[in-house]
């Protein structure tokens, strides 16, 4: 209709114009004619004028009509969507809302009320953080939250703004993924850690009832859980279920870890279970694979635990007891025999442990050096320096046998030197980041690694030969039985011998804690090789400044939880760390305190050394802070915090360690 006026109106021009022109040659031969054609030619633009204004008012007028009807449709389209819609101000208090918000909220005179009072789960803020949307719960119904900011500027900061949240009921989908969720399938693999040990404790007429009872418990658990349980091997069992069972079971924490340690029908030792579970893989095979991991973790860590592996994520559950020694020593004889042919086959072994080495890294360190100088072949360990605390031995080296410093090289110097063909042994540690030089990892494939403490997440997964035992009191026992089984005759030198036997002393705190047979027996080998008690002694001895520095600790520290002592040194140089580890030591000699921790400032870092009895783990405690170590003996660098927030921080920890035991 408009093209059509605009048409009408330019060919009226143009008619008038011609008119015009005609009148103008009359004029030239009949200027009568032509005053009369005038006249009728102002009277005809008279007309169009006054037609044109009435086109223009009734074109108005259908604009309006067509605005007013367009302004009522539209209203009535956002008043009666069929999701609900609510414009909040700039203060989130509620402008307007259309029928399905109301009815969502069930509720009357909401106008004007914030947003977060009427619904405390909602977060606006969440939400217009570069958020296309969120999910919401209101009463039993699941939405999604879309946001839109009424302003050109896309700024909630003016006054004039208005926000505004479209409702999409998305409780089918929810449920649908929960029900999914919760049918998929967790498997889990379960070893009984010490069978044999309670097998040969128990008496031949008590046998069948301990077994039957560690099965009927193991069923019962499964079948709570609406779980298959097989039985695979003697002391082996396989359980799958849902993940929604699983979920209840990690709310309890596992019990039944502590069902099957409290089963007493005349076994002499308790009997403790360790489990892996696998869940979210692609498939039942990936999931068993992640069991068969998670369980390798478990019994690495000392056994009597859980290990849940979800991908690359890990939770742990127990693992509060001891680990328990094992008398058969046939797996040390398998692996002496193993690293004789490893070293064998090596044009060089280099040894490394673990950062701010030990007399326990370092003695370890020299045995295997021993063990490669004995099959001929060259011996390095790897250190950046020599800190307090095994100075003692060093300096004693360089008295007796100045040329084996040569044999003790930096990193940098390592890294020149390693090859292909070399052997790299990691001894008391198994975390490649806790290494003295990470970097020389990826420089040969040939890794071996000895150690004591329990399994962490975080492994290296590439060995060629991995000798793990958290139930040894220190890798220098593990390396002492390697060395009697690799020769006939152990032949040392007095000082490796004895730093070995102060690597043995200094992990089982003069042998009083973690001691077990096997450790005796490791004690005596390095005797008969040499070793002097009193040499050994004779290496833990401190300067003055030391002693007072320790009583101050002491003097200063706090019990808290009626059992657990925390102290500080507030100091920062080389025997740190040394003396935090002395002071957690010393501590535990007050009455009634199971477990200790020293803070002390090294560098820009806060280390925490943890100590305990046995009945509390430290190792559990501090790797809540990224740390590690055994049940008895722990520590762990804190960055960027200062001495008071990492004491906050320890304390929260201690905290939940103890809601959890509770729970």
């Amino acid at each position: 209709m408009r093209d059509n006026d605009f048409i009408k109106r330019k060919d009226g021009k143009r008619y008038l114009i011609f008119i015009g022109i005609l009148i103008a040659i009359i004029a030239y031969y009949r200027p009568i004619l032509a005053v009369l054609s005038a006249v009728a030619l102002i009277y005809l633009i008279y007309k169009y004028v006054v037609d044109i204004n009435n086109m223009e008012k009734e074109w108005t007028r259908y604009i309006e009509g067509l605005t007013e009807e367009f302004d009522s449709v539209t209203k009535h389209a956002v008043f009666n969507m069929p999701f609900p819609l609510v414009m909040l101000n700039p203060d989130y208090t509620i402008s307007w809302y259309n029928t399905q918000f109301s009815q969502m909220l069930e509720e009357e005179d909401i106008l004007n009320k914030k947003i977060d009072t009427l619904m405390p789960e909602l977060n606006i803020e969440d939400l217009i953080k570069d958020k296309l949307y969120i999910t919401t719960k209101y009463k039993d119904q699941y939405y999604k939250v879309y946001y839109n900011i009424v302003d050109s500027n896309k700024s909630i900061t003016k006054k004039d703004n208005t926000i505004v949240l479209y409702w999409i009921n998305d409780t089918e989908y929810v449920n649908l993924q929960k029900e999914f969720m919760d049918k998929k399938i967790a498997v889990c693999v379960a070893y009984i850690d010490n069978y044999d040990e309670v097998k040969s404790s128990t008496s031949e007429v008590n046998r069948p009832l301990v077994f039957a009872e560690i099965d009927k418990t193991i069923n019962a658990f499964a079948t709570s859980n609406e779980g298959l349980v097989r039985k695979y091997e003697s002391d082996k069992y396989i359980i799958v279920m849902e993940s929604r069972f699983l979920r209840e079971i990690q709310k309890k924490r596992f019990e039944i870890l502590d069902e099957i340690r409290e089963i007493d029908k005349g076994n002499d030792i308790k009997v403790t279970l360790s489990m892996g579970v696998g869940i979210n893989g692609k498939n039942p095979i990936e999931n068993y694979e992640y069991a068969r991991a998670a369980v390798d973790i478990a019994l690495g860590r000392g056994g009597d635990q859980v290990v849940v592996k979800d991908g690359n994520n890990l939770s742990f559950y127990g693992g509060k007891s001891k680990a328990v020694e094992k008398r058969n020593k046939v797996k040390s004889r398998v692996i002496a025999h193993a690293l004789v042919q490893l070293i064998d086959q090596a044009d060089e072994v280099f040894v490394m442990g673990h950062k701010n080495a030990d007399m326990d890294s370092f003695g370890a360190a020299i045995g295997i050096v021993n063990a490669a100088r004995n099959r001929g072949k060259d011996g390095y360990i790897i250190l950046k320096d020599i800190n307090p605390s095994i100075k003692s031995i060093y300096n004693r080296i360089i008295e007796e046998d100045p040329e084996y410093v040569e044999n003790i090289i930096t990193p940098e110097e390592a890294e020149e030197m390693i090859y292909d063909s070399s052997l790299l042994v990691l001894v008391d540690n198994h975390k490649p980041s806790f290494t003295e030089a990470p970097e020389l990892l990826n420089l040969t494939d040939k890794i071996v690694v000895i150690d004591h403490h329990r399994r962490g997440a975080e492994f290296i997964e590439d060995s060629v030969l991995t000798y793990l035992e958290p139930y040894a009191s220190s890798t220098c026992e593990l390396v002492t039985e390697v060395l009697y089984y690799m020769q006939d005759k152990l032949k040392m030198k007095k000082y490796e011998a004895d730093a070995l036997l102060a690597g043995i002393t200094v992990d089982t705190k003069n042998f009083t804690f973690k001691t077990g047979v096997r450790t005796f027996e490791a004690a005596s080998i390095l005797k008969r090789a040499g070793a002097d008690t009193f040499n050994v002694r004779q290496l833990f001895r401190d300067e003055h400044s030391i002693f007072i520095q320790k009583a101050e600790v002491i003097r200063g520290s706090k019990i808290i939880f009626d059992k657990i002592a925390i102290g500080r040194l507030n100091i920062n140089d080389e025997n740190s760390i040394l003396i935090a580890a002395q002071s957690a030591n010393e501590l535990l000699n007050i009455r009634g305190i199971e477990a200790s921790f020293v803070l002390t400032p090294v560098g820009d870092k806060i280390h925490i050394s943890g100590r305990s009895l046995g009945n509390i783990s430290v190792q559990l405690i501090l790797e809540k802070l990224g740390g590690g170590g055994h049940l008895t003996s722990a520590g762990v660098q804190v960055e960027g915090k200062t001495i008071e927030e990492a004491e906050e921080m320890l304390k929260e920890a201690i905290e939940e360690y103890l809601r959890e035991g509770e729970e």
